[in-house]
């Protein structure tokens, strides 16, 4: 079969053969059999993909390997030799993980599984996969629509408001704003009651927080 990985990697660390590496074998993968953890070296030159089992680890409160949350970010993972009900599958999709392979599974569909995540496929059930999808597309909308709501936020600033935030954010009190921009500390007290009230802010060390949460998205030039 063809396919973009050098090797598999298997972290197996029972007695029992590792029918799993047996089976990658019998299409055609260059598989490689580690026994223990730390064993384990990460080829940054090469492209490979481990496979961790879970039978055998030292499982996080989600029953994922410990091992697992080092990997993830370096490079593909995918879990096996996974008992039914143990594992958060969920947690597994949301840290990384390109998908599981469970104990009981008949071997053409681990075959299926491992055919699928080698061709960087995530494997996992259809409505897992639906249900975060789902989750990520309104997290975007909520996002999007924070973010106009930031910016109608910002458009209601005045120039000189903007600049007085900017000053606030540095430390300076309202004496230093007044000279600084020439007019009264009276002029100054009316434009940060109007930023308060703009950015909904009760005190100094709210606007604070909200210029430090805001300015990220929209910038504020005098």
């Amino acid at each position: 079969m063809s396919s973009n990985i050098d090797e598999l990697v298997f972290l197996h660390q029972v007695a029992a053969p590792c029918h799993l590496a047996i089976l990658a074998e019998s299409i055609g993968l260059k598989t490689r059999v580690i026994k223990h953890a730390a064993e384990l070296e990460l080829d940054k030159n090469s492209n490979n993909f481990y496979l961790i089992s879970q039978k055998g680890a030292v499982l996080d409160a989600k029953g994922i390997p410990l091992l697992v949350s080092r990997l993830v970010n370096h490079v593909p993972v995918a879990l096996y030799q996974v008992e039914r009900g143990s594992l958060d599958q969920e947690s597994a999709l949301l840290l990384g993980v390109r998908g599981l392979l469970y104990s009981d599974q008949r071997m053409d569909l681990m075959l299926t599984g491992l055919r699928k995540m080698v061709s960087d496929e995530l494997w996992y059930d259809r409505p897992l996969i639906s249900k975060i999808f789902r989750r990520l597309v309104q997290q975007l909308d909520t996002n999007a629509e924070l973010h106009e709501e930031t910016e109608a936020m910002v458009q209601r600033l005045t120039n000189r408001e903007r600049t007085i935030i900017q000053l606030v954010s540095s430390g300076a009190r309202n004496k230093e704003i007044a000279q600084r921009l020439c007019i009264s500390e009276h002029t100054v007290k009316a434009h940060v009651s109007s930023i308060f009230r703009k950015t909904e802010s009760r005190n100094r060390v709210e606007l604070l927080r909200w210029a430090q949460t805001y300015q990220s998205h929209c910038e504020l030039v005098s």
